[in-house]
Formats: structure tokens, sequence, C-alpha cells
């Protein structure tokens, strides 16, 4: 079933010359939730208000595919092959921020001008799993979470390690995380082939203590009954049951954004 995401406010919001369309909903400090391939589906609505259930503002950039749309595989690759040879993801390029967080680092400095708190939160899935790392770059940005982080697209060593920043810009975060204290929440399932170890292995490196790397075991025949092929922790494949590691998973990503955005 698709959502028409009646429960939320539509405006637009311009930055570099871009304009998108932001979906917005709730009151309190702001979360950026950036959508999977192929978009704002459903179960990324639902996120969505769960996020809005802590207190705080979930924010929705559209930055592909139809929003409230349910997903399918030709809608999936409708999205995705035109998301790939986009410049403003760099989708195959490691060593390089995709040039597409500056326009969202310019969303969070609005939202936490118009929303408060302690800072800005924000999450990526899958496609754009990484680019909360991107978006750190900015102060305003304090809670970020990479949900599944799959760019850049690659098998070789080299791109399955990358976390898809340039040299200079992974520099920026290590130093927010050394003497800022922020902390850096990593979700993925352990056979997931699109959001490889390696690249949690880097963050674990580069980043230390501030690195929190929550890796759910799909390997075969595994006690919670998760598909070999299991990707979206937060969406498609979670299970919401109280036990689940899935349902842990999501209760950590709200507590994360509850403690470090909301005042005391």
């Amino acid at each position: 079933m698709s959502d028409d995401l009646h429960d939320f406010e539509q405006d637009t919001f311009t930055h570099g010359g871009k304009t998108r369309v932001v979906y917005r909903k709730g009151e309190g400090p702001a979360v950026i939730v950036m959508a999977e391939i192929p978009g704002i589906t459903p179960k990324v609505a639902d996120f969505a208000r769960r996020v809005v259930d802590v207190g705080c503002t979930a924010v929705l950039p559209v930055l592909f595919g139809t929003p409230g749309k349910d997903p399918s595989m030709p809608y999936a690759l409708g999205s995705i092959v035109p998301s790939c040879v986009s410049k403003e993801f760099a989708a195959f390029a490691a060593g390089r921020t995709a040039p597409v967080t500056d326009w969202l680092r310019a969303l969070a400095s609005q939202e936490f001008e118009r929303c408060g708190g302690k800072g800005v939160g924000a999450v990526g899935m899958c496609f754009t799993g990484g680019f909360a790392l991107g978006m750190m770059l900015d102060e305003h940005l304090v809670a970020p979470v990479l949900s599944q982080p799959s760019l850049p697209i690659g098998f070789s060593g080299k791109k399955k390690a990358d976390v898809h920043l340039s040299p200079a810009d992974l520099q920026v975060v290590k130093d927010r995380v050394a003497d800022g204290g922020v902390c850096v929440l990593g979700l993925r399932f352990t056979g997931d082939k699109l959001s490889p170890p390696e690249r949690f292995a880097t963050l674990r490196r580069e980043l230390g203590d501030g690195f929190i790397g929550v890796e759910i075991d799909s390997s075969k025949g595994n006690e919670w009954g998760h598909r070999a092929a299991a990707h979206s922790v937060l969406t498609e494949d979670l299970d919401d049951e109280p036990g689940q590691p899935t349902h842990d998973a999501l209760e950590q990503v709200l507590t994360f954004f509850r403690d470090r955005l909301l005042p005391v």
C-alpha cells in the first residue's frame, strides 16, 4: 500500500541553485531522514513518524523517487540508474565526498534555526547511508546515523573499505569526534554485501570509540530468521517485536536522537 503522507507538511528548500521538495512532521529538534533507494517508501515514512514520537521534527528531503510509493523492483531500477550517474551523488567515487552533502548541510543549518535544540540529527539509509558523515562538516550536525551505508559502489577492497569522504573531510569528521564529543552510530546486517564489513572496520579504525557499530547476524541459519540478503535495518527488514535485534537497533537509534538532541 502506498502512503499519501497526508500527515506531513510539504515545503521546498533551495541552496546552490538546487530546489527540492521537503516533507516535515513534528516538533522539537530536527532529524534529517534521507531515504534509501527507491525513495520515501511507506516504511521510511513510518520510521520518520517514530522519530516524531520521541519529540523530534522529522525532515525528509526528496532526493529521488516518488514520495509515498510502495517499493518494487521496476521502481527501484528506475530510481537507482539516474542516481548512480548523477554527479551529485558520486556513487562510484572512492576518496570523495558526495557533492549533495553541501545541499544537505545547508538544509540542516536551516532546520536548526527553525527547530532549535542541541543540534541536528541525520540518518541515511543504503544509497544515502554515508551522507551523514559529509554533513558533519556543519557544526550543527551532532547525531549522525549510518544505516547500511552502501557508497561508493564497487567490490574491490578499496571500494569496500571507503567511507565516501575526501581525506580532508574525513579529518574534519575525526576532529569533531575527538574534540567535540560527537559519536557516529552505524547499522548493518553481517551478510550484507552492499554494506560490507570493511567499511565499518575503517570507521572503527579512524574514529575509535567515536564509532558505535551495530552488526546484526544474518548468517545462514541465524536464530532470528533474518534472510541472507537482509539489508534495510530500519525499514524493509525491520522486525519490530521486542527482543528482536532489529527492534533493539531501532530503539538505539531513537535513543541516540533523544539523548543528543533534546534539551535536558
